[in-house]
C-alpha cells in the first residue's frame, strides 16, 4: 500500500473534525510516523498533507487562515452539491469566471452550514443529499432536493436530546398516522428575474413526495416585482418561500463551513444575530408524503437510501439522531423498522 492510501485509512481517526482544534503538521507527522507500515522522512509526510488537503476526496482539510489541519467533512459530493445554490450562467452565454465560481461555492458551503445548524437550534432535523449532483446527474435539479427536513411529531426534550415518546409512537402507529412529517427545501444563494421560475419549479418538482415544498434563500429579495412573482407563484403551487437576509458580504465574513458545524450553541448565536428571516410565502399543509417515492428511490439513489436508514435509525434508538452523529453511526439499520411506523 503506497502512502496517500495508508494516510487516507490513518488520518481519520486522527483528525479532529473541528477546524479550532486544529493539529499542527509538525504534531500530526509524529502522530502518523508510527502508525505507517515503513519510514518516511518529516519532508514526504508534510509534502502529502500539502497535496492531499488541496484534494476534495482526501480526508485531510487545512484550515484556510492559520495553521493546521483538521478533518474534511466536505467532500467531492458537497462540493458537487454546492454548485447547485447558484446559476453559473452557462446557457446565456455569460459564464461564471473560475474565481468567482470558487467564491460562490464557498458562499454556497457557509449557507448550507449556516441554514443546518439554525434547523436544528429550532428543533428541527435536516438530512443533506449531496451525492446526486454530480456534473453527469443534472436532471437531479428536478427530482431531488438539497435537503430533507424532518419534524417529530412525537418528540420530547430530554437532556438536550429529542427523544421520541414511546407511547406516541405505538398510538400513531397503531391509528395508521406518521410520527414526523417531512420537508423537501431547495436552497439558492439568492434569486433573479432570470432564473425565478426555473429555482420555483425545481422547488415544486423535488417536494412532489413530501408533505411540503420550501425554498430558501440566502440573501434578502428586495426587489418588490421579484416578490410579488414569488407570491404568486407560491400561493398558486403552495411552495413556501424564505429569506435568510445574508448579503454576500456577510457569507465572505463567516468563518469556513467546517467551523459553523462544530460551533457550541452560544457562539452559533453570534451568527443567529447576523440573520435577518423573513418568510414570503407559507407552505400548504394537509398533504401527506409519499413514503413508497422514497423506498423505490433508495434502490437506485444513494442518498435516498442514506434517509432511509437514518429515519430506521432514529426509530430504532427512539430519538431524533442528527445527520452528522448518523454519518459516525453504522448505517445497517433495517428499512423494515421505517416501513412499520411511516409506510
Amino acid at each position: 500500500m503506497n502512502l496517500r492510501d495508508q494516510l487516507k485509512e490513518i488520518l481519520p481517526d486522527i483528525l479532529p473534525r473541528n477546524p479550532a482544534q486544529a493539529i499542527k503538521g509538525t504534531e500530526l507527522i509524529e502522530m502518523v510516523k508510527h502508525r505507517l507500515k515503513q519510514d518516511y522522512s518529516d519532508a514526504t509526510l508534510r509534502y502529502h498533507f500539502s497535496i492531499m488537503s488541496c484534494d476534495p476526496s482526501s480526508p485531510i482539510a487545512k484550515v484556510e487562515q492559520g495553521q493546521g489541519y483538521y478533518l474534511r467533512t466536505s467532500t467531492i459530493h458537497t462540493v458537487n452539491s454546492a454548485r447547485n445554490l447558484f446559476h453559473q450562467g452557462e446557457g446565456d452565454g455569460s459564464a461564471m469566471a473560475a474565481g468567482d465560481v470558487d467564491i460562490a461555492l464557498s458562499r454556497a458551503a457557509k449557507f448550507r452550514a449556516v441554514v443546518q445548524r439554525y434547523l436544528e437550534s429550532v428543533q428541527q432535523f435536516p438530512f443533506s443529499f449531496e451525492q446526486s449532483f454530480t456534473i453527469d446527474a443534472e436532471g437531479n435539479r428536478w427530482r431531488v432536493p438539497d435537503l430533507a427536513v424532518v419534524d417529530w411529531l412525537v418528540g420530547q426534550n430530554v437532556e438536550d436530546t429529542v427523544v421520541l415518546d414511546k407511547a406516541k409512537l405505538e398510538v400513531t402507529r397503531r391509528l395508521g398516522e406518521s410520527p414526523l412529517k417531512i420537508s423537501a427545501v431547495k436552497l439558492r444563494l439568492e434569486l433573479n428575474h432570470g432564473s425565478l421560475f426555473e429555482d420555483l419549479f425545481q422547488c415544486l418538482a423535488t417536494s412532489e413526495w413530501s408533505n411540503a415544498g420550501e425554498l430558501l434563500i440566502a440573501a434578502p429579495i428586495e426587489d418588490p416585482r421579484l416578490i410579488e412573482e414569488v407570491r404568486r407563484f407560491a400561493s398558486r403551487y403552495g411552495i413556501g418561500v424564505i429569506s435568510f437576509g445574508l448579503d454576500a458580504d456577510v457569507l465572505d465574513d463567516m468563518p469556513e463551513p467546517a467551523a459553523i458545524e462544530n460551533l457550541s450553541l452560544r457562539e452559533f448565536d453570534s451568527i443567529q444575530g447576523l440573520l435577518h428571516i423573513r418568510r414570503y410565502a407559507t407552505p400548504k399543509t394537509g398533504q401527506s408524503y409519499d413514503w413508497q417515492h422514497v423506498t423505490v428511490s433508495a434502490t437506485e439513489n444513494p442518498d435516498f437510501a442514506r434517509f432511509e436508514n437514518w429515519i430506521s435509525r432514529c426509530l430504532l434508538e427512539e430519538r431524533a439522531v442528527t445527520s452528522n452523529e448518523f454519518d459516525e453511526l453504522d448505517r445497517s439499520s433495517a428499512a423494515a423498522v421505517a416501513q412499520e411506523y411511516v409506510a
